[in-house]
Order: C-alpha cells, then structure tokens, then sequence
C-alpha cells in the first residue's frame, strides 16, 4: 500500500510540474505577445482592481480569444485604450494594458465618471483637506489642493492647517462677460486671497479658497454664467484664440471655432451638477454658449448655426453623437467621446488666423489656423498642426518639449469630425503606461506625423489635404488702444505676471471693477497674462484712462519692452511643483537685465524672456529667446535661441544650476556677443543665437573677459517702441 501511494505521489509531482511549466510557457508567450503585437486578439492582459490595495491596479495575465475589457470600460463601452476604434499604422512600444504604475488611471476607472471618491469626501465639512485620490478627480472640475509653502520650515503647524484650493475657471477665448466678472471678483475678495490669477491659457485662477467653501464658490461661478469644468484634468482644457475681438471675418471664425470645440468636447458626464448643483441645471447659460447662437457675434459660418439655446444644444449634442462606424464613439452612454478613463493626459487646443502668433501656435496638443477665400469674408477651412507641448522632466530625457508639426488642412465642414478623430486617436494610443509620456505630443514623436495623419485619417474616414502655405508668424501683444470695427475699442492693459491685485498705490483690482461696474465692458486675457477691456465707446476711452491712473495701473507707454515681453508662473508660494521662485522674482531678474544692457550701451533693447518654478513648462520657456527654469533653491536652467515670434522652435538648454548671484555674469558675456557681432539692430537675440548655435557660443563665452562689455561703452540708439 504504501508502494502504491508512493507511486501516486510521484504521478501527481510529475504532473503538476509539467502544469507549472505549461503556465510559465504560456504566461510567458502571453506577455511576448502583446508586448509585440499591439493588436494580437488572441492573448491581453487582464486588470481587475485588487481589494485592500487602496485601488492600486494590478496585472494579471491570462489567454484568452478576446481581451476582458470590464475592468477598464463603462457597460456598454466597446472602444478605448484597451480595445483602440482603429489599429496604429505601426508598432508602438506600449500596449495600454500595462498600467500597474499609472495610478491616476486606476482612479480614473474607479471614480464614477469624475465623481467618486470625491463626493463622498467633499461632504466631510469637518477636515480640511482631501485624498490624493480626490484630488486626481477634483482637477476636472477645476481645482488644485495647494498649501503655503512658505510656512513649510518656519511654521510646521501653520502649514499643516494651510490646505486651500486653487480654482480655474474655464473661460474660452480668453473672455470673461461681465457678469461673471463681477462674480469671480467677488469671490475672490469674501473666499479668496483677494487677489485674481491671469493664466498663460487665457483663464482666470483664484487662490486661497477653504474646502469648506468651494462648493459655493464654484456654484456661484455656475449661476453667473461661468464654469470651472474643465480647466484641469485629463480632458480638454481652456481653448485659445487671439484676444483682439475685432470685427475681421477670420478673427470671428477663429472665435466661433474655439467656443464651438470648447462646447463640443465639454465632458458629458452629469458629475459636475451632481457635485456642485446638487443635480440641478446653473441659473444661467454659459456666456460662451450664447456666442454660439445666430447673430450674437455677427458671424455665422461655424457649425452649429441655430436660433435659440435649445437649438443649440441638440445640434451640439448631434454632432457629439454622430457616428460614422470608424471606432470614434465609444460606446459609453455618459462619456461618448471620452469613455470611462477619459484621456491619457490634458489635451490643449488653440485657433488662430494667419500670421497672428500671439496664441504660441506652436505650444499646442492642437492648433487650427482658419484660412478664408479670396476675398477674406468667408471661411474655407483649416490648417492643423499637432504634436505641440511644453512639459518636461528634469534628468529624463524621454521628457522633452516639442513644437507642433504641419497636419495638413480640411474644409471647414470636416471641423467636427476631424477634430472627434484627433481626439479619438489620442483616447486609444496614447502612452497610459507613462503618465510622463502621455501627452499627444509624445505619440505624434513616436509615430512620426506621417503615420499620425493615416492614424488620424483611419478615424476620419478621408484624407486629410496638404498644408496651405500662410504668412510669417509674428507675436503680438494686443497692448494699448485698438479699434475692434464695429465703432467700439479694446485696450489692452499689461498685467505683470498676471496678478490682478491691490498693493499700496497699485490698484489694478479696484479699477478692473470700476471699469466693469461703469460700463459693463467684458475682458479678454491675453496669453501672455494680461487683458483687454472690451467694448468702449470712443467717447469713453479718455474716462477709462483717467480712472487705471488714478490707481496707479501704467500706461503701456510707460511699460519696458522686457516687462511687456516677459512672463512667469506663479510657483512659490502655493504651487507644490514648484523648485524655485518664478513670478515673485521675474520683475527683479527684469530689472537686473535691463540694468545690465544699459550699461553695456544697450538701452531700450529687449527680447522675449520668460520663467518657470519647474520644468513643467507652464510659462513657455522653451519657446522664449532666453529663459530660466527653476532647478531647486535659487539655482536655475537656462535655455536660449528661440524665436521671438515663437513661430517653431524650441530653444536649446544652455547651463544648469545657475545661481541667482551668478546670473548677470553669467549673461553678460552672451548679450555683449549679441551687440557686437549682430547683424544690424533688426537682428534680435534669439535669431542670433540660433544662427551662431551652441558650440559658437560656448566658445566666445569661454574666452571672454570678464567686464569688456563695460569698456569703451558705445551707446547704440534704442529701437523704436512699439505703440
């Protein structure tokens, strides 16, 4: 008997054995598989949401004849970046099924269409603050927890209690009616720090708001008219435009457009009602959507053209839905366009008219430039190029900024089809598996534009025409008086670094609301950070200059080109990514830098500066003809050579962990480079750097001396300043 026992026993280690060794066979080819065949059918990895892991997904692999999608997509949902509505032209390294290290998707999936967990703990009035997995949710709806980080070493207790809310609205455009003018003023002063924030995307931020009152807060900006979903997140963000409201035929399209992109991919879950409203429909329409509708800007080329609100929406709801069979809808009831995990990551869309760069056409997930016909009054279609984006990591050079690449043009009535496949393109094939890599900037990189378009075009269901050539690019500020040709002006007021605010005889804020409350002007921002007060009859201009006197507001004949050129995040103290200080010390580094040309007999001359905390890029510095990047403390990067019309290239890194005592002789010898081997006075800094390049460059600084900029000064004529 105990032969026979012994015998069995050996069987089954035999057998089992050779069952562990099939699996590890199997699991192995399983993993090979996929890893090399995006689209195998036959072999996926399955995700389920493991329990006691505090939603932490992680891989399981199995074999199995079609991929188990139900952990990843809403009932109903058939396409995604799990199950992509189109295959890739060519193999892509990633397959979307990997996503143990991306936590914010797992939250996503989770989160109830932007709901959960933060529902649940935006009713805990008793704390102060929420979970990071809240958090990841709350940036759709339009806020950052933040806290002071000033008091970080100096006051343990002050910054532990210091948890508050920055809020950005969504502002389309870059306009702000009236009356949520008004609103947001408001808030800021009673819930606020009673400041306001310009952002470099065109929208309004106000900081310093308490968990206990955000809910308020962005009710409040709701019943006004305003909104805040979609100002952060993994969604689409604030759409662009030049700021000028004139009354030209192609700057209208180009205001038509972003409004009607804006309104087209607006998320549809009810989540923000549910949050915010408590399920009820805002007391007011968006001030945007009422642009939308027939004859309230003058210009009607743009679908949906309708009469009445109601109109609109079923016409916007129509085209949203509208499926032509290619794997654009996905199938999820709430979320047609987006599906259950929305996008990778933000997804930033821009339109402007030809020539206009003061947009940064080039920065962008997406940029369309309206082309009109011959006789400049009807819109034909659209120029598109993508692939733009800032973002970077320091010491990771899979991180890295990027200017847009030419797409190609479609006729005006493709708009909303074209742009749903984009957009679907990125859903499905953007890198999920590295947040850092997930930009559409980075799948464009990946595929080539080439292969991008076919992508893109599989989606869209015809080809998407060659480029029309346009004009040179030119930035433009929109400073100062300006007529919009409807018999009305626009001025536009320089805001440094944004901050609308009261500080001693600087009354910026005080005048805005007298302006608004007088004469019931809307503002645009500007992407440079500043604004423009729309509307005002002729009559008034000379009031309106009398009363931004009288608070101190300077007149842009009395701004510095560097001042009116330069922009900067905010960075400390609020901003957690934050490595150095950037709009605190951007006026100091200007005037240094000022001093600094005059001296060396340069007065007058500017370039276009700007500064970030971090890498991440949110002033564009590495489009700037000189910028600084915080590395951590007071040290910074510094990049150089790009463009002063931002009209496509990147400028190239320079020197690392400059030091804020180093920075003027660290300059000195490249400005003085630019004085004395320019050629003529038109050609401006980051054109002279670039034609020289970095190993030229390198070379002079090398063997210049330290002070020749200083001796036997020449003193050149400054250059004319702008009006």
């Amino acid at each position: 008997l105990v032969k026979v026992l012994f015998t069995m026993a050996a069987k089954i280690t035999s057998a089992v054995a050779l069952l562990v060794a099939a699996s590890l066979f199997l699991g192995a080819h399983a993993y090979h598989s996929v890893s090399l065949n995006y689209f195998a059918p036959s072999v996926r990895p399955v995700f389920s949401l493991r329990a006691g892991q505090r939603g932490r997904v992680g891989p399981r692999m199995v074999a199995s004849p079609k991929p188990d999608l139900s952990a990843w997509f809403a009932p109903g949902q058939k396409y995604g970046p799990q199950n992509p509505g189109q295959p890739a032209p060519t193999q892509l390294p990633y397959d979307n099924n990997k996503l143990d290290k991306n936590k914010v998707e797992a939250i996503k999936v989770s989160g109830d269409h932007l709901k959960s967990p933060l529902q649940q703990e935006m009713a805990d009035l008793e704390s102060i603050d929420i979970s990071d997995e809240a958090v990841v949710i709350l940036k759709h709806h339009g806020s950052y927890q933040q806290q002071n980080r000033d008091l970080q070493k100096s006051d343990k207790k002050g910054y532990a209690d210091s948890y508050q809310f920055m809020l950005r609205l969504k502002n389309p455009c870059g306009k702000v009616d009236a009356k949520t003018y008004q609103c947001i003023d408001d808030l800021s002063e009673k819930y606020g720090q009673k400041d306001l924030r310009a952002t470099t995307r065109m929208a309004f931020q106000i900081h310093g708001i308490r968990k206990k009152d955000l809910k308020t807060v962005i009710a409040s900006i709701a019943n006004a008219g305003g909104s805040t979903l979609g100002g952060c997140g993994d969604i689409n963000r604030n759409v662009m435009t030049p700021p000028a409201p004139v009354s030209d035929p192609a700057y209208q399209n180009a205001f038509q457009t972003a409004n009607y992109i804006a309104e087209l991919f607006k998320p549809s879950s009810p989540s923000f009602a549910e949050l915010w409203l408590d399920g009820e429909k805002a007391a007011e329409v968006e001030y945007w959507k009422k642009d939308l509708v027939q004859g309230s800007t003058g210009t009607n080329h743009i679908p949906p053209v309708a009469s009445t609100i109601e109109e609109l929406d079923k016409k916007m709801h129509d085209a949203r839905m509208h499926d032509a069979g290619t794997g654009i809808i996905t199938g999820d009831e709430l979320e047609p366009l987006y599906g259950r995990t929305y996008l990778p990551r933000k997804f930033k869309v821009a339109v402007t008219v030809p020539g206009d760069n003061s947009i940064d056409a080039y920065t962008h997930d997406v940029c369309l430039v309206v082309i009109m016909d011959e006789s400049g009054k009807n819109l034909k279609g659209y120029n598109i190029m993508v692939g733009g984006g800032m973002g970077r990591t320091h010491n990771k050079e899979t991180t890295f900024a990027r200017t847009a690449d030419h797409l190609g043009y479609i006729a005006k009535e493709d708009l909303t089809e074209c742009m749903k496949s984009i957009l679907a393109a990125q859903r499905d094939h953007g890198n999920r598996e590295i947040r850092a890599n997930a930009r559409l900037k980075y799948l464009v990189h990946t595929l080539g534009v080439d292969n991008f378009r076919k992508l893109v075009e599989s989606y869209f269901g015809k080809k998407i025409q060659p480029w029309v050539p346009l004009p040179e690019w030119q930035m433009v500020d929109w400073l100062g008086w300006h007529p919009q040709g409807d018999g009305k002006w626009f001025l536009g007021v320089n805001v440094e670094q944004g901050r609308i605010k009261n500080e001693g005889s600087f009354k910026l804020k005080t005048a805005l609301r007298k302006i608004v409350d007088t004469y019931g002007c809307d503002i645009r921002l500007t992407p440079h950070q500043n604004i423009e007060i729309c509307g005002i009859e002729e009559k008034e201009k000379a009031k309106i200059d009398a009363i931004l006197k009288e608070h101190g507001v300077k007149s842009i004949q009395e701004i510095d080109d560097m001042t009116r050129k330069g922009i900067a995040c905010p960075a400390f103290p609020l901003c957690g990514l934050a490595q150095s200080e950037a709009e605190r010390v951007m006026p100091q580094y200007i005037n240094r830098i000022n001093n600094l040309m005059e001296k060396m007999g340069l007065p007058g001359e500017s370039f276009v500066m700007r500064m970030t905390g971090c890498p991440n890029g949110c002033a564009r510095p590495y489009m700037a003809e000189m910028a600084f990047v915080g590395m951590g403390g007071d040290s910074y990067q510094i990049w150089l050579g790009g463009s002063p019309n931002q009209d496509g290239r990147t400028a190239w890194r320079w020197k690392d962990r400059v030091k804020n005592e180093d920075v003027e002789g660290t300059i000195e010898p490249l400005l003085y480079m630019w004085k004395s081997q320019r050629n003529g006075q038109a050609e401006r800094f980051g054109d002279f750097i670039h034609r020289l390049g970095q190993e030229a460059v390198d070379k002079y600084v090398e063997s210049y001396e330290s002070g020749t900029a200083f001796k036997n000064v020449v003193v050149e004529k400054p250059p004319l300043k702008k009006a």
